[in-house]
């Protein structure tokens, strides 16, 4: 979940990979693992985003947590984190349908 929640925060910024990568000073290939779970990034690279886009570090720890502990509280953490990664892809795919539409009434 921690990998879509960056992809989500840098899209929902609307910013491309390699406008990021400049502003964290990582590479593209870095950031593309990042985002598509294929590697788990450092603290020191969360606090980046945290300070980059002023979002508390906890928020974004929030979403690193072990999901698969049966305990109640962490299904429910789960469930919220889950719930929130849900609106920010309803948010980006309208984002995106509202560009199509700017972008098909210019042409």
């Amino acid at each position: 979940m921690l990998n879509q929640a960056l992809r989500l925060i840098r899209t929902y910024h609307d910013m491309s990979q390699t406008e990021l990568c400049k502003e964290l000073e990582i590479s593209n290939s870095h950031l593309s693992e990042l985002e598509s779970g294929k590697k788990q990034p450092s603290i020191e690279l969360l606090t980046k985003y945290s300070k980059y886009f002023d979002i508390p570090l906890s928020s974004i720890l929030f979403f690193s947590e072990n999901m698969d502990d049966p305990k109640p509280t962490t299904r429910l953490r789960s469930s919220v984190a889950k719930k929130v990664i849900h609106l920010l892809e309803w948010m980006e795919n309208k984002n995106e349908a509202k560009t199509r539409k700017e972008t098909q009434k210019r042409a």
